[in-house]
């Protein structure tokens, strides 16, 4: 019977020791806000990519029609 008291007793406290829905909340919005932070960079990092390969492709039109311009 001792035994069988201390093993609900221990699990009592085991369950009461964890974390409160509070701090789950807080973790759960904090998480989501790195993610979101994660995301826009990710996104700047792809528009600054995109817009390095349309300067890239604008600059090498302009170079093709002042080379064909001197041609003529």
């Amino acid at each position: 019977m001792k035994n069988v008291l201390v093993l609900v007793v221990l699990a009592f406290l085991a369950v009461s020791c964890g974390p409160s829905a509070k701090q789950i909340e807080e973790k759960r919005i904090a998480d989501s806000i790195i993610m979101a932070d994660s995301i826009a960079m990710v996104q700047v990092e792809q528009q600054k990519i995109a817009d390095s390969i349309a300067l890239s492709v604008a600059e090498a039109a302009k170079a093709d029609s002042i080379a064909k311009s001197k041609k003529k």
